[in-house]
């Protein structure tokens, strides 16, 4: 039987304990996770690539089955090229479902390529790294949102 592997893409800027969140979750259930960092065109990103990817490893670190690394491009091309059938993807609210289900529609995902939604925690579920970005622009505590899951 050959290993399970999901990817796990996403901007992660910041890395949330909502992402860190799903990346414990995965980690559970593949045998092997591999967090893509990648290029979101839509988004201006607070964090170079390079600062997302080391927050990402040093918040992944502990699970062995969990790498990190980046990515460009779709992420049906990502997946591919990291042997996953699964591509996991947090659920927040029915928006981002939407926005899922019409993404993998779109890219032509085929049969082989599933996805994984699993449902953020409730404690997460209004958690997003763009709401944590305008708090700490603010000056407002982001403890409970970022940073290493307690």
């Amino acid at each position: 039987m050959s290993d399970r592997v999901a990817i796990y893409p996403g901007s992660f800027d910041p890395p949330t304990n909502g992402h860190l969140d799903i990346v414990e979750r995965s980690s559970r259930l593949f045998d092997r996770v591999v967090v893509g960092v990648g290029r979101n065109l839509a988004k201006k990103t607070v964090f170079s690539a390079e600062e997302r990817i080391q927050l990402m490893r040093e918040a992944c670190a502990k699970y062995k089955n969990v790498e990190v690394t980046s990515f460009d491009g779709l992420q049906v091309d990502f997946a591919r090229a990291s042997g996953a059938t699964f591509i996991v993807r947090g659920i927040r609210a029915l928006s981002d479902f939407e926005f899922e289900f019409e993404m993998a529609n779109m890219i032509g995902a085929s049969p082989r390529d599933r996805d994984g939604l699993p449902h953020d925690a409730p404690e997460y579920l209004f958690v997003s790294a763009s709401r944590v970005k305008e708090l700490a622009a603010f000056g407002a505590p982001i403890d409970s949102t970022c940073g290493e899951r307690r």
